[in-house]
């Protein structure tokens, strides 16, 4: 359970922070460096690879998805720091429970008078309890 909860936090941490951009931007080049290198060396696959000119889908998919998220957290229109700040951070809005302790109410007394007057109106068994033989 704990490997579970630390690789889905892990997880979380990595799609929050963009790497799974990168994660794709490594496939894609992976994916043209083994297609280039088919048809021409390796050094001229990997150079090919890595100019700007020569972008595969992929790599274009990554770059419009990377834009889109920098626009998407930055403080496009805002029109105060504070709400350009509060953009880029968590803000809790409510703030924490007063915490109420309430006692219990006191016991009732159970006199013990009441219990010893009353013990002697009880009469004895009729049969002794069998015993073991």
């Amino acid at each position: 359970m704990r490997r579970l909860s630390t690789l889905l936090v892990l997880c979380a941490w990595l799609l929050a922070s963009g790497a799974h951009w990168d994660l794709a931007q490594g496939f894609g080049w992976a994916r043209m460096v083994v297609n280039y290198s088919r048809s021409m060396p390796l050094d001229a696959a990997i150079r090919l690879t890595f100019s700007p000119e020569n972008l595969c889908g992929v790599c274009e998919f990554v770059a419009e998805g990377k834009t889109r998220d920098a626009d998407d957290g930055s403080a496009k229109g805002a029109t105060s720091a504070s709400e350009s700040a509060a953009k880029g951070k968590l803000v809790f809005a409510s703030a924490p429970e007063q915490l109420l302790v309430y006692g219990s109410a006191p016991a009732p007394s159970w006199p013990a008078e009441h219990f010893l007057a009353n013990a002697h109106a009880r009469p004895a068994p009729p049969v002794e309890p069998p015993r073991a033989a």
